[in-house]
């Protein structure tokens, strides 16, 4: 005869505790890398503030050095820079149907949607403008 414990039983049939997989740099990678599938690797393990998966990582723009086998997390990717420092730029003030071209000289660097300042080449003065899609640098009102 054989007697049931219920201690035992209910050990038998807690739940486990769920573990969630987190990206980690597979190599030293360094600040202003875009990455790709071959910099990054899934290990199962929930470290706080990683991403859980590669495609949120792919793509995206490294802000400081990640070594091997550290997280990737969101707080330390940006979008991929389209305008370097020193960069000839294109100025597009628009204001209404008015739409003036000029060149400038970008004084940093940023991705799309970055609100950055530049130097007009003809008349030397520093203006803000939003970044767009093509590497022009929207200033003026309606940027």
């Amino acid at each position: 005869m054989w007697r049931a414990f219920p201690t035992a039983l209910a050990l038998a049939l807690a739940p486990l505790a769920a573990m969630a997989e987190s990206v980690v740099a597979v190599r030293t990678i360094p600040a202003q890398s875009v990455l790709t599938e071959a910099d990054l690797t899934l290990v199962d393990a929930t470290i706080d503030g990683a991403l859980t998966g590669i495609s949120q990582a792919v793509g995206r723009e490294l802000k400081t050095t990640v070594y091997a086998g550290r997280p990737i997390s969101a707080a330390n990717l940006t979008a991929p820079a389209l305008v370097e420092r020193n960069q000839t730029v294109g100025l597009v003030y628009q204001a209404g149907a008015l739409i003036i071209l000029a060149e400038g000289r970008a004084l940093a660097r940023g991705g799309e949607g970055d609100v950055i300042r530049a130097m007009n080449l003809v008349s030397k003065t520093t203006v803000s403008g939003r970044i767009a899609a093509d590497g022009r640098l929207y200033v003026g009102v309606d940027n």
